[in-house]
């Protein structure tokens, strides 16, 4: 089985670089927490894939809900607002690790952030 993690930022943002990376870094730590443990030690054995995707905002939450439904990893990050944005901003979503073809089927018509 091939496992990955998407991770969609809200491009809608005029976040800086390093806030992204900070966003991004937070939806992939707190998704990865909440998968199951023979899921994590699968997908860390081969590479921890993950691709990067832009989305806008409400579609964020979008995504985060489908991903529930489905049952698999995801957290939605709200900005606790002390740099660049107003608290509780949607910045970032992250989904999985879990198999590709469970995200794809959640994540697949976006583009990979440029």
């Amino acid at each position: 089985m091939k496992y990955k993690q998407a991770i969609v930022l809200n491009t809608d943002l005029e976040m800086s670089k390093g806030k992204s990376v900070a966003q991004a870094c937070h939806a992939s730590l707190e998704a990865y927490k909440k998968a199951d443990k023979d899921v994590k030690n699968n997908w860390s054995e081969k590479g921890q894939k993950k691709v990067i995707l832009s989305k806008g905002d409400e579609s964020l939450r979008e995504l985060h809900t489908r991903a529930k439904h489905n049952k698999l990893p995801a957290h939605l990050v709200k900005d606790a607002g002390r740099t660049e944005l107003k608290p509780g901003t949607k910045t970032a979503v992250s989904i999985g690790p879990a198999e590709e073809s469970e995200i794809d089927n959640i994540t697949g018509q976006l583009e990979l952030i440029k």
